[in-house]
């Protein structure tokens, strides 16, 4: 799809044609495949589900985003697709961006939904969203809060195309590719990506074409990652406060991605916010395995 200023942006929909319409931000690095899960839950709960590809991703074309530009292009998918209101759902790092849209367009964005995202990083107390750092990862937190997203672009670059060139996505090997990536994952995680699931995109979901057809896409280009690591960990360009619909946060007590200490400071400050922490749930699993009670719920009102 074109957007109206000429940049490309690639998205899919599924879920149940006509049905009331919920726009999927993705985490991060991963693209629109991350909705695919989403799919069947979708139908059954009569939610037409949308995952826009953010700048740089797949085939969007990059741009210098921000969370506030990535939420102008959710609203021009939605004219383009001639959708008027809509939720909207965050996973992840995917969560500010969903902020976003509500910030901006609040006559359009029914309801709200983070999944194990990050809350505004420098103003956590201790600043930095995983509870798992040493020093070192600490200090480098602490650090890019303070520089701008070119600068910390550039201070990323080196480490993460070392991981891509040990992920090597290029491998046309699919079941090489999937085993490596499924490596880095939580075992609990790697267990529900590999679950099996219907056909989408001509490949079996939780299969390792589909899996690595994921991979292949989050990784093809660098700036999307470099992008969202470099705005996600300092200030937001909105504040959460004024965000007037309601929002639901979805925690897991075992996510070391993202702590529960995100989804609290969230709470404290949204006006109309519900938190509900999972216990016993892993970072993927806060999403995979409560799809169907996440867009009902986000879809109620």
């Amino acid at each position: 799809m074109r957007l109206p200023d000429g940049r490309l942006t690639q998205y899919w929909h599924g879920g149940a044609a006509g049905g009331r319409p919920v726009f999927f931000l993705h985490g991060c690095p991963d693209t629109r495949h991350a909705a695919y899960a989403g799919d069947a839950a979708a139908r059954r709960a009569g939610v037409r589900l949308v995952a826009v590809n953010r700048p740089g991703y797949g085939l969007s074309d990059a741009c210098p985003s921000t969370h506030l530009t990535v939420a102008d292009d959710v609203a021009a998918v939605a004219d383009l697709l001639q959708i008027e209101r809509y939720a909207v759902l965050g996973m992840s790092i995917g969560g500010p961006y969903a902020l976003a849209c509500a910030a901006t367009r609040p006559e359009r964005v029914t309801a709200v939904g983070i999944v194990a995202g990050p809350a505004i990083v420098p103003e956590l107390d201790p600043p930095y969203h995983r509870d798992d750092l040493g020093s070192e990862q600490q200090a480098f937190f602490a650090r890019l809060a303070g520089l701008t997203p070119v600068e910390a672009v550039a201070l990323m670059r080196p480490d993460f195309e070392s991981y891509v060139d040990q992920l090597n996505p290029a491998d046309p090997d699919d079941t090489a590719l999937a085993q490596r990536f499924l490596a880095e994952l939580d075992p609990a995680d790697a267990e529900l990506t590999t679950k099996s699931g219907p056909t989408i995109d001509g490949r079996v979901l939780g299969s390792d074409s589909a899996i690595a057809a994921a991979v292949r896409e989050a990784l093809a280009n660098p700036d999307g990652y470099l992008r969202d690591a470099a705005i996600s960990f300092r200030s937001w360009d909105f504040r959460p406060e004024r965000i007037a619909c309601p929002v639901y946060l979805w925690y897991g007590a075992l996510d070391v991605n993202a702590s529960v200490r995100n989804g609290r400071w969230l709470a404290d400050r949204v006006p109309h916010a519900t938190l509900v922490i999972r216990e016993r749930t892993t970072h993927l699993a806060v999403l995979h395995e409560h799809w169907g009670d996440i867009l009902t719920t986000l879809t109620s009102r």
